[in-house]
């Protein structure tokens, strides 16, 4: 709950001080926070999916639809993106390659690309 607070106020500021109008501002908030709210809803799918194989698959799918909320849910998928790489390189040992492969996927649904393209075969169509 404190990064999506976090997110919006960093968002309002940054869009602000950019002198695009509160409108602007406004649709670059609503797209941030729609954008973590994505994000959000691709990591609980996962946990509940369980699924082997599917982790690259809910990286491309959580980018690809806060991506499409515009320029604030790109950026909010970058940055939660970008810091649960971090994050986890240094605490879960998968490694490097591991999360090389994780951006790729996040970066590839964030350009727009189909996240089916990672989408492991048997993984339930709920998903």
């Amino acid at each position: 709950m404190r990064l999506c607070i976090c997110l919006m106020l960093l968002s309002l500021i940054l869009c602000v001080n950019a002198d695009s109008g509160l409108r602007r501002a406004g649709q670059f908030v609503r797209g941030a926070a729609g954008g973590a709210w994505d994000m959000f809803r691709a990591y609980r799918d996962m946990r509940e999916a369980n699924y082997k194989g599917a982790d690259k698959y809910f990286h491309a799918r959580g980018n690809y639809d806060a991506a499409q909320r515009g320029p604030g849910g790109a950026w909010a998928a970058r940055v939660i993106s970008d810091a649960r790489e971090g994050w986890q390189s240094s605490v879960s040992g998968r490694g490097a390659e591991d999360t090389r492969a994780d951006q790729e996927a996040n970066e590839w649904g964030r350009r727009g690309g189909d996240p089916n393209r990672y989408r492991p075969a048997g993984l339930p169509r709920k998903y």
